[in-house]
């Protein structure tokens, strides 16, 4: 394998840890538990979110990397509280950007934030070896190490700091690491605008012999934010 090239890891304060739980997972993702028995699954990046912790304990074989994982899961934990209580103010004031149909309310959505936090570090501290540290575009996995990859959250989003070349470098790499499939969950931009180069992306990936789609999903919480990408290794 080619030496993965070392980046510093990002300051703790620069890291946002909030994540979603199992259940919005497989509303994101358009997934049934039953799909996902027997397969190798990589969440990347997973964040703060309890899929990895929960999917274990129902018997399914998930991996979690992100860049956060390169602090201890105490120092994490006390940095979700802080983030997840700094976002509900923030919440608070843009309301309207979002449906409220999922979590009802802020002290819902609050909730299932506190719930994915302690799943997921409380898994961390138990089983440290499921939580990789990470600096993409580069994966310290092997080529089809995975069946299937989840990426939420992350990609698309902040197209107003990540570049399209970065996508395209990170999109490889999750193809190398993948042997099946792919889905990345949302489309949109942190406005809720479609991800300006995306039509582009998909001819990318059309290009080197993937079937992709844009599929609807029964999850929205930021407004537009409901389709994700399902993409198909030739």
């Amino acid at each position: 394998m080619s030496k993965v090239k070392q980046s510093v890891k990002l300051d703790l304060e620069r890291i946002v840890f909030i994540g979603r739980t199992f259940e919005e997972y497989l509303d994101m993702f358009l997934l049934s538990e039953e799909e996902l028995q027997g397969k190798k699954i990589l969440d990347c990046p997973a964040g703060a979110c309890s899929f990895t912790a929960i999917g274990n304990k129902l018997g399914l074989d998930v991996t979690a990397c992100d860049i956060a994982y390169y602090h201890s899961g105490e120092d994490l934990k006390n940095k979700g509280l802080h983030d997840i209580e700094h976002a509900m103010e923030h919440m608070q004031k843009a309301k309207n950007n979002y449906k409220w149909d999922y979590f009802n309310d802020i002290e819902g959505l609050r909730n299932h934030r506190l719930s994915a936090l302690q799943d997921c570090t409380n898994d961390m501290r138990e089983y440290n070896g499921r939580y990789i540290p990470v600096t993409l575009p580069s994966l310290p996995f092997k080529n089809a190490e995975f069946d299937m990859l989840l990426s939420a959250h992350f990609l698309f989003m902040y197209a107003d700091r990540l570049d399209y070349q970065f996508h395209i470098e990170t999109l490889n790499e999750l193809l190398r690491v993948s042997k099946e499939e792919i889905r990345i969950f949302p489309l949109v931009d942190l406005e809720g605008k479609r991800y300006e180069h995306l039509d582009k992306i998909i001819s990318y990936l059309a290009n080197v012999s993937c079937t992709v789609e844009e599929v609807k999903v029964p999850y929205e919480f930021q407004i537009n934010a409901n389709s994700m990408l399902k993409i198909k290794k030739g």
